[in-house]
């Protein structure tokens, strides 16, 4: 297996590592809970990584039956990536069902982890491909990591969570507009996703709201 299939595995885990230090330096939650909820985000990268290989699986199950090593050297594509997201959120609501688990708090922890991780994935690519549209995403970022900051202690986690996406989705949407093209860690998202994720997300927020009130 070619070693260039393996650098943007190192790069995604040098970026989410980042992602999960910030988390535990910024946040305002006791250490016992900050523990707790980097636990359960680094169990849904894992998970996320995993569903990938899934993903890659399934869309080449003919090569994947004939050498089941030789799937180790296709590229991850969209594809994979959409349905790593369908299968990741399936185990979440699962959990959220089966487990009574606080779905959004994980998610509220998870926004910082990806934000920055993100940034730090994206500041590489910078250097490595200097590509206009990679350094316009990454003043997005830096815009949602100071607006995160700065609300974290005054709003509800679960409004924080929805406001951050909102902020996100729009301009991704946006960045799709100018450019010919959105990417997420490397994976070219389409803006249909985005609407599609960014509604799932919101409908379940306003379904979450109603339930408890």
């Amino acid at each position: 297996m070619s070693i260039w299939v393996l650098i943007p595995i190192f790069i995604l885990l040098i970026s989410m590592t980042a992602g999960l230090l910030f988390f535990y330096i910024v946040s305002p939650l006791t250490k016992a809970e900050r523990k707790k909820q980097i636990e359960e985000v680094a169990s849904l990268l894992i998970n996320f990584l995993l569903f990938i290989w899934v993903g890659k699986i399934l869309l080449n199950l003919t090569v994947f039956f004939q050498d089941p090593l030789a799937i180790l050297a296709y590229p991850s594509n969209s594809h994979a990536f959409y349905i790593a997201v369908l299968l990741s959120g399936l185990t979440v609501l699962y959990k959220c069902i089966r487990k009574q688990e606080k779905t959004f708090s994980t998610l509220f922890s998870f926004i910082p982890v990806f934000l920055v991780g993100s940034f730090v994935f994206e500041f590489i690519q910078l250097n490595l491909n200097k590509n206009p549209y990679t350094l316009v995403y990454l003043g997005l970022l830096v815009l949602l990591i100071v607006a995160f900051l700065l609300v974290q202690e005054r709003i509800a986690p679960g409004k924080i969570a929805i406001i951050i996406l909102s902020g996100w989705t729009a301009g991704q949407l946006f960045l799709a507009y100018v450019f010919p093209f959105v990417t997420v860690f490397g994976y070219l998202i389409a803006p249909w996703f985005l609407i599609v994720f960014y509604l799932v997300m919101t409908t379940l927020y306003v379904l979450k709201v109603n339930v408890s009130q």
